[in-house]
């Protein structure tokens, strides 16, 4: 390690500990390498023009985040939750059965776990909460846990990052994402109604079985979201990026023509709070290409590999170190820097053990998930506590057996990889 990258990590370190946004930390630490090593800090803008000229797949972020704003700011998430409250609130814990189911169903339309989270899952907390059954605690922290699983099945934005850093088929891990994301929902539901059981929760007043079928025709456009993704990837209509065009255009028909839920000003207060979103996620791009320009240069990932490899790790080892490692990391840094900064250090060492890169994307996406709820950082719980004002200490202290469940789920993941290869295989995939 040279003194420049020292000085690099030292600088990173410092101020994401100072509390800097990452993005900005990430920034002037890259820039203080460039001035160490004597290098233009001009050749930072070709790295960015170029990653970006190079990265078409990128422009699929934004399209998501719109698409899950639009879905999030009409009607659509009130008739999704109808729909899910029709289906499983009728059992004990209903409620929180119909949490999960709907993060479920919404995790094929926007992609974002804070999108859940901030948008249907405010809803479902207070149903939650009225119905009195429930404490804000036990509601907001299993609305958190349940919103992880956004990302997981398809559209997810971390997946296109981590495609972006891998060269990995995006199609390949949205539809590795699909069983991995229902047993996320599986492991929290047995969770949900173990404690429903153990703390003798209500059952919620059943939906007469006669307005399932109109419910079930007021969400089906909604629910045809995800499939119209999947048609267009998997049946060659669409590359990615365009399928993301797709879900944003479908998704501004349905609230504008066909519910009539969205006005023009409320439309362009949801592009002005999506290009801040986008904004953010692209500073951290830019940021972490820059950053990533240096890593190689110190050629990092060729060391880090054959240090491992040298070492003869066997590949289950590795799997389970580096998720610890990411797991720690979890609580401190936020997903995208993960993927976009530290996974890339090794990538050379899945391909050298012979890791299959979308089993380990997988793995690793589901890994950042579980990050965003694990004190003390766990972006997701400060985000549910702004939206409800619920306080902290109370989501914590409900939030441990929900992230118990979802640590099962991603062991049985790291040891059984067919958990998330059976779809890829299946529909072509040869690793």
């Amino acid at each position: 390690m040279s003194v420049a990258f020292l000085l690099c990590i030292v600088i990173l370190l410092g101020l994401a500990v100072m509390g800097t946004p990452i993005a900005y930390a990430i920034l002037v630490a890259s820039f203080a390498y460039l001035a160490a090593t004597g290098q233009s800090v001009g050749i930072s803008g070709k790295i960015l023009i170029d990653g970006l000229y190079q990265s078409f797949i990128l422009l699929a972020v934004p399209l998501f985040i719109i698409a899950a704003n639009i879905m999030n700011a009409g009607s659509v998430s009130d008739r999704l939750l109808q729909f899910c409250v029709a289906l499983v609130g009728r059992f004990r814990g209903g409620l929180g059965h119909v949490n999960i189911l709907s993060s479920l169903v919404f995790s094929g339309m926007s992609g974002s776990a804070i999108a859940d989270a901030a948008g249907i899952g405010k809803m479902i907390i207070d149903m939650m909460v009225k119905s009195g059954h429930y404490t804000r605690g036990y509601a907001a922290a299993i609305t958190a846990a349940s919103a992880t699983i956004g990302p997981i099945i398809p559209p997810s934005i971390p997946m296109v990052l981590y495609a972006l850093v891998s060269n990995t088929s995006i199609g390949f891990l949205f539809l590795g994402g699909i069983v991995p994301g229902l047993l996320m929902g599986g492991v929290l539901m047995v969770m949900n109604a173990w404690i429903s059981r153990k703390r003798g929760f209500a059952k919620h007043e059943p939906v007469p079985l006669k307005d399932f079928p109109a419910l079930t025709i007021n969400a089906g456009p909604a629910l045809m979201m995800p499939a119209i993704l999947l048609y267009g990837i998997y049946g060659g209509v669409t590359t990615p990026t365009e399928a993301a065009a797709v879900a944003a255009f479908y998704a501004l028909i349905l609230a504008t023509i066909f519910y009539r839920s969205l006005s023009f000003k409320h439309f362009y207060e949801i592009l002005v709070s999506s290009a801040r979103s986008s904004a953010a996620v692209g500073l951290i791009i830019g940021g972490a290409l820059i950053l990533n320009y240096i890593v190689a240069s110190e050629n990092i990932p060729t060391v880090v590999a054959n240090a491992l490899v040298g070492l003869d790790v066997h590949p289950l080892v590795f799997m389970l170190g580096i998720n610890l490692l990411l797991l720690v990391l979890g609580c401190f840094l936020d997903a995208s820097t993960i993927i976009l900064v530290i996974i890339p250090l090794f990538i050379p060492t899945c391909r050298a053990l012979g890791i299959d890169l979308v089993h380990f994307g997988v793995v690793a996406v589901v890994n950042c998930m579980i990050g965003l709820i694990t004190p003390p950082y766990g972006i997701l719980l400060f985000v549910i506590n702004a939206v409800t004002r619920i306080p902290l200490a109370e989501i914590i202290r409900e939030i441990w057996l929900f992230l118990a469940a979802l640590l099962v789920a991603l062991l049985l993941l790291i040891l059984i990889p067919d958990i998330t290869l059976m779809l890829p295989r299946a529909l072509g995939y040869a690793g």
